[in-house]
């Protein structure tokens, strides 16, 4: 997951997913598609469990300056030097790029609204590999045509079926009509994790666990 997070905040940085497009069509403009540097900017997590240290992780060698925001954990400042848990104050006040790493919850259900958004000293970058109720898709919008948003990558949709299977394609929201149209959102279908590998790993994991149980 850290890495399909990390992927798809490098296309937004460099403007790949227009890029592509445009090149496809026989256009090359390159000063148009100039890019922005991951240097120097200051990456927020919200969650530090384990898809957040994951991302956290992947973001070691970009010289970025990692927040965490988590109230329910202390970060082990032995494993995770590179990390700072931070206070909202300071979040919200120094953030370039967030991220969601948060599981969707009474408190965390259409957490990313139009204050929560606001509250942004600067404009940000946006990523949710987390759950798609966890933002309001409208206040997303909003925030992407003001320019409190400069571009969001959304691997989750607030319009996900309970399965993550799919979306109801006859009956689009209007929000999710106005995200596919802009060329600073990258989506995917819920597959941040989703990988070969992975479907290893949680097979061999559930075995130990069940070994565990029987022994």
């Amino acid at each position: 997951m850290g890495e399909h997070a990390l992927g798809m905040l490098l296309m937004l940085f460099n403007n790949l997913l227009r890029a592509d497009k445009e090149v496809r069509q026989g256009f090359w403009r390159r000063e148009e598609n100039r890019g922005v540097e991951l240097a120097g900017k200051t990456v927020g997590i919200i969650g530090f469990g384990q898809m957040g240290k994951s991302f956290a992780e992947k973001l070691r060698g970009f010289d970025v300056k990692i927040l965490a925001l988590d109230p329910y954990i202390k970060i082990d400042k032995n494993e995770f030097p590179f990390v700072e848990q931070c206070s909202e104050k300071v979040f919200f006040e120094t953030c370039d790029v967030v991220s969601l790493h948060i599981p969707l919850t009474a408190e965390t259900k259409y957490m990313v609204n139009a204050n929560w958004i606001q509250r942004f000293t600067k404009p940000i970058w946006f990523i949710n590999t987390a759950r798609g109720k966890n933002v309001d898709t409208q206040a997303l919008v909003d925030g992407l045509k003001s320019g409190k948003i400069i571009g969001a990558a959304l691997d989750v949709l607030e319009y996900e079926t309970l399965s993550f299977e799919h979306i109801d394609k006859e009956n689009l929201p209007s929000p999710f009509q106005e995200l596919c149209a802009m060329d600073q959102v990258v989506l995917s279908p819920h597959i941040a994790g989703w990988t070969h590998e992975s479907n290893e790993k949680i097979a061999r994991i559930l075995a130990e666990k069940m070994i565990k149980v029987l022994i």
